[in-house]
Parts: C-alpha cells; sequence; structure tokens
C-alpha cells in the first residue's frame, strides 16, 4: 500500500472519473489555431485584471501531451488547447508567473450555447485535460455536449502546466514501491522516517519550495475563476469528481457569488478530520472487498475460495508473505506487498476490474505478480516504457499544503490501528506504526483554512454520493450537501463515482440540473 499516512488520506490517489473513454476518429483536420480574448467577465478581483482579461491561443493538442496516454488523447481533431497565465503567488501578482493546461471541446450548437463546462477529475494530481478529451466523445450526442464547451484544465504543477511537481525519477519511484515499511520496531520506524525526510527534501531540490508553497487547492480555486474570466463566463459551470469536489468546495467558499451551476461527484467532507477520513475510507474499501469476495465465491475459479467469510484470512495468506519476499512481476520486475494491496485497491474502485483482481489472486497463488503489479501500475500512473505520470508527487505536493499534519507518533499508531480494525484485509500482521509521513517533514506550511462555503450565497448545487463508494464513503457526500445547502443524489451501487457514465438515472438527473439549473427531486435515489 502507498505511505498509510503520507496526507493520512493517501488512497485518495486514484482518479475519481473511472469510466471508459470511447475514442473519437482521427480523421478530422482539427480546430484551427486562433486568439480570443473573451474576458474579463464577470466580477475582477482587484489587481488581477491582466490576467482576468488575458487572450488565449487556441491550437493543436499534441505538444501538450506528457505520456504516451496523452498523445493518443490529444490527437483528436475535435479539442484544441492553450495556456492560461496565472501568478504564482497571489498575494504577489507582479511576480513570477506560471502557465496552466487547458483543452477545450466548442459545443456542436453554438447557437444554443450555455456557456463552459469546467471539469476535474480529483486526486489531487490527475489530469482535468486527459479527462476533458476522453469525455468529448461520450457527450457529444447530450445536451452537454451540445450546448456546453467542454473545459478541461490541468492544476497548477501537474500534466502540461508548467512548471510541474518534480519529486522523483522513474527509477526511483520503482525502487519506494519495493518498501512496504512494514517494520514497526524502533529501528523500523526511524529507517521510514529517513526515507521520508529524504522524499520531502528531493520534492524541495527538484521542484522549489515557491511552488511547492503556492500548488495548493486554495491557489487551484483561484486559478478557476481566472479561467472562468479568461473563457467569458460570467459565472461558473462545475462538474467535479472525488478530490476535485474539493475544489469545487473550495471555490464555492472563495466565490460563492461566481457559481451558476456546480455538480459534486464522489464527495470529499472538507469538515472531516484526516484520521476520520481516513478510517472511513478503509471501512469503504473493506466493504467493497467483501462483495468482491461475495461475487468471486460465485465463480468457478474463485482465488478466495466459495466461502466469503474466510476472504480476508485467505486474502492475508495470498498478500504477507510478500512483505518479506517479492515475488517475480515479469520484465525484470517484483511484486511488493505494497504493490499487491495497490493494484488490489485499484480493482475495488470498480465492479469491470473484479476479474482482473481474481486473475492476479490466481497468479498469486501460483507465485507470479504480472497481473497485480499491472493494476498497481495504472494506480501510479506507470507507462509500459517506465515512465511515471507524476500524479504521486503532485498528490504528496498538494495533500500536504491541504491538511493539517499528524505529527505524534502516538496519535499516528492509533489511526493505523483503527485503519486496519477498519479494514482488516489491508493488515500485514505487523503491529500498527507511528512514523511520521512524508507531511511532517514537507518544507513549506499549510495554506488551507478551515471556513466553510457560506450556503445562502450560493445558488442549488449538486452532490451525487454513492452508497458503496470505496473511496469517498457516503456521508461525506451527506454531509458535504449538508455544508453546501446542496440537493443530494443518492446512487446505489459499488464503485468511486458514477455520473457520465453507464447509469441512465444519473446520468438524466445531472444533465438535466446542469443545463436547466433544475435539481432533481430532494430524495431521489437511483439504482445500478
Amino acid at each position: 500500500m502507498p505511505r498509510l499516512l503520507t496526507a493520512i488520506a493517501a488512497l485518495l490517489l486514484l482518479f475519481g472519473f473511472t469510466a471508459a473513454c470511447t475514442p473519437e476518429p482521427e480523421g478530422s483536420q482539427g480546430l484551427q489555431p486562433h486568439t480570443e480574448r473573451n474576458g474579463p467577465a464577470g466580477t475582477v478581483p482587484p489587481g488581477l485584471g491582466e490576467y482576468y482579461g488575458q487572450a488565449l491561443e487556441w491550437g493543436p493538442c499534441a505538444e501538450y501531451a506528457t505520456s504516451n496516454r496523452t498523445r493518443a488523447a490529444f490527437r483528436k481533431g475535435s479539442v484544441e488547447c492553450a495556456r492560461l497565465t496565472v501568478p504564482l503567488d497571489y498575494s504577489d501578482p507582479q511576480g513570477r508567473t506560471i502557465t496552466l493546461g487547458v483543452l477545450r471541446k466548442p459545443a456542436s450548437d453554438p447557437t444554443r450555447r450555455i456557456g463552459s463546462l469546467v471539469v476535474n477529475p480529483g486526486g489531487p494530481g490527475a489530469s482535468g485535460m486527459l479527462m476533458a478529451a476522453g469525455l468529448a466523445g461520450p457527450i457529444s450526442s447530450t445536451e452537454l455536449g451540445t450546448r456546453f464547451d467542454l473545459v478541461g484544465f490541468d492544476p497548477r504543477g501537474i500534466g502540461a502546466s508548467e512548471p510541474r511537481v518534480n519529486c522523483l525519477t522513474d527509477a526511483e519511484r520503482d525502487a519506494e514501491r519495493l518498501d512496504s515499511d512494514a517494520d514497526t520496531s524502533p529501528a523500523g520506524i526511524a529507517q521510514t522516517e529517513r526515507e521520508n525526510r529524504a522524499y520531502a527534501a528531493k520534492c524541495a531540490q527538484r521542484s522549489g519550495t515557491e511552488l511547492l508553497a503556492n500548488v495548493g487547492t486554495r491557489d487551484v480555486a483561484k486559478d478557476m475563476d481566472v479561467l472562468r474570466s479568461a473563457l467569458g463566463d460570467t459565472k461558473l459551470t462545475y462538474l467535479g469528481f472525488s478530490y476535485g469536489t474539493r475544489i469545487g468546495a473550495e471555490y464555492a467558499e472563495q466565490f460563492p457569488g461566481n457559481v451558476r451551476a456546480m455538480v459534486l461527484d464522489g464527495a470529499i467532507d472538507p469538515d472531516q478530520s484526516k484520521v476520520a477520513e481516513l478510517v472511513a475510507q478503509g471501512a469503504g474499501f473493506q466493504q467493497a472487498f467483501d462483495k468482491f469476495a461475495a461475487w468471486c465465491s460465485r465463480q468457478d475459479n474463485c482465488a478466495l475460495g466459495n466461502d466469503p467469510a474466510r476472504a480476508v484470512s485467505v486474502y492475508q495468506q495470498l498478500t504477507r508473505p510478500l512483505v518479506e519476499q517479492p515475488i517475480d512481476a515479469g520484465a525484470g520486475r517484483k511484486l511488493s506487498y505494497s504493490d499487491a494491496t495497490t493494484g488490489t485497491i485499484q480493482a475495488l474502485y470498480s465492479e469491470r476490474l473484479w476479474g482482473q483482481l481474481n486473475t492476479g489472486l490466481l497468479q498469486l497463488a501460483q507465485g507470479r505478480g504480472q497481473a497485480l503489479k499491472a493494476l498497481a501500475d495504472a494506480y501510479y500512473g506507470r507507462g509500459k516504457n517506465g515512465s511515471y505520470s507524476g500524479t504521486t508527487d503532485a498528490f504528496d505536493a498538494v495533500r500536504c499544503v491541504d491538511d493539517r499534519r499528524l505529527t505524534d507518533r502516538a496519535r499516528l499508531r492509533e489511526a493505523d490501528r483503527r485503519y486496519r480494525q477498519a479494514a482488516p484485509f489491508l493488515d500485514n500482521g505487523h503491529p500498527p506504526s507511528g512514523a511520521r509521513g512524508v507531511c511532517a517533514f514537507w518544507p513549506v506550511p499549510v495554506t488551507a483554512d478551515d471556513r466553510d462555503p457560506e450556503a445562502a450565497k450560493l445558488p442549488t448545487t449538486l452532490v451525487i454520493s454513492t452508497t458503496g463508494d470505496p473511496a469517498t464513503p457516503y456521508e461525506a457526500g451527506a454531509e458535504l450537501a449538508d455544508t453546501l445547502g446542496a440537493r443530494l443524489l443518492t446512487f446505489e451501487g459499488t464503485q468511486h463515482t458514477v455520473f457520465l457514465q453507464d447509469n441512465a438515472c444519473v446520468n438524466e438527473a445531472g444533465i438535466r440540473y446542469l443545463v436547466t439549473l433544475e435539481p432533481p427531486q430532494e430524495g431521489t435515489r437511483c439504482t445500478s
């Protein structure tokens, strides 16, 4: 598993949006390069007029690609890209600037265009540009595609945005994944903390402390308001998944009068303590594991056997030996305990991956680790060429300035104990750890505040929460809806996020709200 307490809820790294995206034909010559100046639009904070009124130079997206996955996605002829310039430090708008990558799929019916729909898939560390490119085809025949420009941006420090957060080389990340940090003896804890301190130092050296100090959600929300204005929208229409819901909540707190509509799916409750968030997430993954075990027991060849009550024990028997002895995963690589559990977590995000998980566990029983390693690679954003997307580095950088830091070893040990109790399938058999995570050694302070959005100043927003969501439990969505004074839409299923995937009930309600501003009826529930 990733560093359990790096940012307390390290398992939130996985992207909120998990739908399979239909590729678009590549035969088009593409949209022609052009410059647009649509701002300033709406309210402009003092001293920021130059940014809010900037022109955007739209052109082909190929030069914005940073991985094989984005290279393939950005070839679509119907999308165009630009760079948005923002202050690195909003307290010094005349100082150093940075740029954000922005991708747009224009509305297919300009005569009925409402405005821009800005999307973010969460992470933190995931690419909003990649998400928008993936959604362009699937929503093209819906009112979202015909009436909105679909816009995705890579938050500061992430993906095509420049400069990027950079902590570990690809080789260093590979090596880090082999270390399960299971030794909780005094010597083991000291070693883990030395590694975490060294990691934080590398992030500071390679990224620069000025970027790290200004990479948090507080500043991403400000960037999104600059983007709103530069796109020519007086009000923001926003769709956020997973950690993207925190960006939405932060925007609602800073700019409540600038919100037109907001859908938040797979919500994080900003008011929840990080330990409570961790424990609730552990319980969510255990619930998903139990449902996977029940499904698996009905298959012809289940790696966990045909008795779901014994599934945790069987899983532990399969994975715990990896703590001491990683096994072959092909291509000269090894499967560690950390990667085996991370691969499992990746598969628990969606029922679509349960078959792959069973295959991986069957392989593990035979001493082979290829399938679980592939699942873990997907979690970490590692391409087949061995390069990483940078999501893990960005995740750490954002969470370390967004969250209060837990540095007391006794409290950390208690948090680990409670997590294992909530998610026993992830208990590695060693005593709970009190090792301080990388955020305890982070070179810059926390920048987030504890203020809640003023619900009375917001229009009606929509929160979607899934009863069996393993990563962002249902209760967090219900709490966020209450905080925002939002309408809550409940989806009964086992997956992480649901909007714009394959549930007609959720899709119809969400699309109708974004287009007409009419939310679903109070108490609406959709089923899988």
